[in-house]
């Protein structure tokens, strides 16, 4: 049987190789196939599979519903929450403020600076008050030929009141100064002419004054003042002050108004020149309503001055009519506000003014009013964070009879004091003003706070040759630092730009020619140091001129080198 199956097997092997063979030897003859329209292929419906197919599984067991049946035990309970407390903050102690305060130091230079300041609640709304100042030093600035020292003293008392409707206070005072005219030209005059010169001058002033606060009054405010000013060389001037600010209702608006009453009158014994006596006096009246306009971010205020002039010396009236107009306009909040403005006014010049100023000047002065014609400015202001705040604006002045110091001529045939070229007289001269400047404060807290400020000018002259005594640059900065509960600190400086002034000699032979003078410029630096022992006493330590220039603030006066000072500020209550 196995052979057989085999033989069968071997035999169908054959049969099958020899038909494999033969169908090799086929050929497929080529045949051309013509596309009579392209394919479009379609789909034709399909079967699609359901999402959840139904099953039909006789094995499918299905779920029993279960049910829960939950029993409640109480359970006593122990805890008890805390009482919930406000959070300890370390809190500084409140820096006591006195009423009153007592300082005294001694420097340099044989310097004395003293200040009292009194003030005490006598009831409810009623304080009276005082204050003492006094500062002096005798002198010492190396090359000079006459005395250097001088002394200010003043004190004043004051009441004030307030009331249910309005509040008043009353102020006396009286001042003593004393300089000398030390700015002697050594280039004309030597130790003889020296030894022949009594160079003090001694300025005094009395003052009385009172000031008037209305609530809810058709007259808001008033205030008062007179002043006595003369020297020890038989000059004296007399001026009052008055001045009432009222509301006055038109067509449901309201228009601020002021009225002014100023009266001066002075007389001076001699001319620079000794051929007559100078008398001077005149009263002006001045009305200058105003009305403002605010809308959304623009407040404009509409103003005019009416001022009325009296010359009693000159017998001249004139009446004189200045803008009073100012704009400002917010362009980002406070970040950036936009201002304008043209105003004027009529400038009451006075002996006391011109002494404040420049203290070396002579009792031979022709004084008159200065009339600002226009003061067109222009400006931006606001803050660049909390705690920076700027301003830069720009000025430009128009003024009749404006007031300029310049030295005095030495005369070689002097016969007084302040002949020699070492004062100052008054000149006047139509002067337009251009400036611009800037000023940027930082009050990061209230332990620091530091202020920067500049300005430059530009003077267009009438008659004069220069704008005598004016700087064309003008800076400062102050600093004051807190530097912890016990020490503080504080520092200023300022710079001045460059002068122009004159130089002359009278009555040589041989005449001397007019010499042009220029006052370099310079800058100040000052600092002071202090700490506080207790909450009553502190002690300080002072440094001027630290650089040590000698400069001349006036022509000829130059002034003290580096200035030390120290002393202690005592505070208290009664």
């Amino acid at each position: 049987m196995n052979i057989k199956y085999k033989i069968t097997a071997f035999l169908i092997l054959m049969i099958t190789f020899v038909f494999a063979q033969e169908r090799t030897k086929d050929t497929i003859d080529d045949q051309t196939v013509n596309v009579i329209k392209p394919y479009s292929p379609t789909i034709s419906d399909a079967f699609k599979i359901k999402d959840k197919p139904s099953i039909e599984d006789a094995n499918t067991i299905n779920k029993k519903e279960v049910k829960y049946n939950i029993f409640s035990i109480p359970v006593a309970s122990t805890f008890t929450p805390a009482k919930g407390r406000v959070a300890n903050v370390e809190k500084t102690k409140p820096v006591k403020l006195y009423d009153n305060y007592a300082s005294l130091g001694f420097g340099s230079y044989t310097t004395i600076l003293g200040e009292v300041y009194l003030n005490h609640e006598l009831n409810s709304g009623e304080n009276i008050g005082g204050y003492f100042s006094h500062h002096s030093s005798q002198g010492g600035i190396e090359g000079l030929l006459l005395d250097d020292d001088f002394s200010k003293t003043g004190i004043n008392v004051n009441y004030s009141q307030k009331l249910n409707n309005f509040s008043w206070k009353l102020d006396l005072g009286a001042d003593v100064r004393s300089y000398n005219w030390y700015g002697l030209p050594q280039q004309f005059f030597g130790q003889t002419e020296a030894n022949m010169i009594d160079s003090n001058i001694r300025y005094n002033s009395f003052y009385v004054g009172g000031k008037l606060n209305f609530d809810n009054s058709f007259v808001k405010s008033g205030n008062m003042s007179f002043r006595h000013f003369g020297d020890d060389r038989d000059s004296g001037e007399n001026r009052f002050v008055a001045k009432a600010g009222f509301d006055v209702p038109i067509s449901g608006e309201v228009v601020e108004t002021e009225l002014r009453i100023d009266y001066i009158g002075g007389s001076f014994d001699k001319n620079y020149n000794n051929t007559a006596a100078i008398d001077y006096g005149n009263v002006n009246v001045s009305l200058s309503p105003s009305y403002q306009i605010i809308q959304d971010d623009l407040m404009v205020d509409l103003g005019v001055h009416l001022t009325y002039l009296n010359d009693s010396e000159l017998n001249d009236n004139k009446l004189f009519i200045y803008p009073n107009i100012e704009a400002s306009y917010r362009l980002v909040n406070d970040i950036l506000i936009g201002y304008a403005g043209v105003t004027g006014d009529l400038i009451q010049n006075s002996y006391f003014d011109f002494a404040n100023t420049n203290p070396f000047v002579s009792p031979t002065l022709f004084v008159t009013p200065t009339d600002q014609q226009y003061h067109g400015f222009i400006g931006l202001k606001g803050k660049l964070s909390n705690s920076v705040s700027y301003n830069i604006k720009g000025n430009y002045f128009a003024e009749e009879n404006k007031s300029l110091f310049k030295t005095n001529r030495a005369q070689s045939f002097a016969t007084k004091d302040y002949q020699y070229g070492n004062s100052f007289g008054v000149v006047y001269d139509n002067v337009k003003t251009f400036s611009v400047g800037g000023e940027l404060n930082i009050d990061v807290n209230r332990n620091f706070k530091l202020a920067i400020k500049g300005q430059y000018f530009n003077y267009n002259t009438d008659m004069q040759a220069e704008a005598w005594n004016l700087p064309n640059i003008e800076g400062s900065v102050f600093l004051d630092y807190q530097i912890s509960r016990q020490w503080f600190m504080g520092g200023s400086v300022f710079f001045t730009g460059e002068r122009k002034d004159e130089s002359e000699l009278l009555g040589t032979l041989v005449p001397t020619p007019v010499t042009m003078v220029t006052l370099d410029s310079f800058f100040d630096a000052n600092m002071h140091l202090g700490y506080k022992v207790t909450d009553y006493l502190s002690v300080y330590g002072k440094v001027n001129n630290i650089a040590n220039q000698d400069y001349q603030r006036w022509n000829n006066f130059p002034v003290q080198g580096i200035q030390f000072l120290a002393g202690a500020t005592y505070q208290f209550d009664f």
